[in-house]
């Protein structure tokens, strides 16, 4: 066995988080994810003789039992021993704000582990130990796509379709950007389904129509549901500057302190609607961390992000030296 190598993306909390009906009728927690370009997980992992895992940084003690869980999931596929040995994270996802920091490092230890073992692990099973491990994880493990995702039992509802509508965000902080316990907030409701099922129903038709208005709907009554469970003060605010600066809607992350306002890439004024959401967000003592794009690549065959009547073709927004100047998480 030689020393292993895996890699996990992070996340910009969810666009759709609640209770939803599984094929068999039966209510069940899930989500829906809003990818980020950039911030990821690296670990290695070196075995050695023996049982014990020693882990650096040493507070990442999920990725330890992810290591421990895979170790005996390789050796149980390959007939291999099992071993302890030596893992390394290196992240660059900030913690506790919700955007996948935790699964990132559960999911770059298990493609680690699998690689020092030569073995190949699917999707269902890299979500199964990550649920293991964790208790609840986000689906950065499976295929990009927006996936309806039961994240406290590692199983896929629905996949929605091909993406998300292309978008530009303004990300942000709220709550002073204090880090947040996942697992230690109360669950949403059951006897709200209905609405989560009709914001489901909605969010398939934005992203077969690729409507970035209706993706802003969805994302933002989600954001107003999840105030039963982590109540962000900002949100009013929040949603007064995206009215004021044609945002499509705000954005959450469901468990942590991440927010965004979602822009269409496509429009005329772009680069106005940015610098002036920035400024109202300033005026609002609310940090603006970064400004991404996600989206298809150049040359894809998406189609502008609002009605079907706009032009088409993705377009790539025009970023100017004040956006490169604008503070990183």
């Amino acid at each position: 066995m030689n020393a292993g190598n895996g890699q996990a993306s992070g996340h910009h909390g969810e666009i759709l988080q609640g209770v939803f009906l599984d094929a068999s009728g039966r209510p069940c927690r899930g989500l829906v994810t809003l990818p980020m370009p950039g911030p990821g997980v690296r670990a290695e992992f070196t075995p050695r003789p023996g049982d014990q895992v020693v882990v650096h940084p040493a507070d990442r003690v999920k990725a330890a039992r992810a290591a421990s869980l895979t170790i005996a999931e390789c050796a149980g596929r390959t007939g291999l021993p099992r071993c302890g040995g030596q893992l390394r994270l290196d992240s660059d996802i900030p913690l506790g704000l919700g955007m996948g920091s935790s699964t990132g490092d559960v999911i770059a230890t298990v493609r680690a582990v699998a690689a020092s073992y030569g073995v190949d692990l699917p999707p269902g099973a890299l979500a199964r130990l990550a649920v293991a491990a964790e208790d609840a994880s986000d689906p950065i493990m499976l295929a990009d796509r927006p996936l309806l995702f039961a994240h406290r039992e590692g199983r896929v509802l629905e996949d929605l379709g091909e993406a998300l509508p292309p978008l530009v965000v303004v990300s942000c902080l709220t709550g002073g950007g204090r880090p947040v316990n996942t697992l230690g907030l109360p669950a949403c409701h059951d006897d709200e389904v209905r609405s989560y099922e009709r914001l489901r129903v909605v969010l398939r038709q934005a992203i077969a129509d690729t409507d970035l208005a209706l993706l802003g709907q969805v994302s933002t009554e989600s954001a107003r549901h999840n105030q039963r469970v982590l109540p962000k003060e900002e949100l009013t605010g929040l949603e007064a500057v995206a009215r004021g600066t044609g945002s499509a809607g705000v954005q959450v992350a469901h468990s942590g302190n991440v927010a965004g306002l979602l822009f269409d890439p496509a429009a005329d004024d772009l680069d106005r609607r940015l610098w002036h959401c920035v400024r109202a967000l300033g005026s609002r003592n609310i940090p603006v961390a970064r400004i991404f794009s996600t989206g298809r690549p150049e040359g894809g065959h998406g189609q502008p992000h609002r009605r079907r009547d706009q032009q088409t073709g993705p377009r790539t927004p025009r970023r100017s030296g004040r956006w490169a100047r604008l503070p990183a998480f």
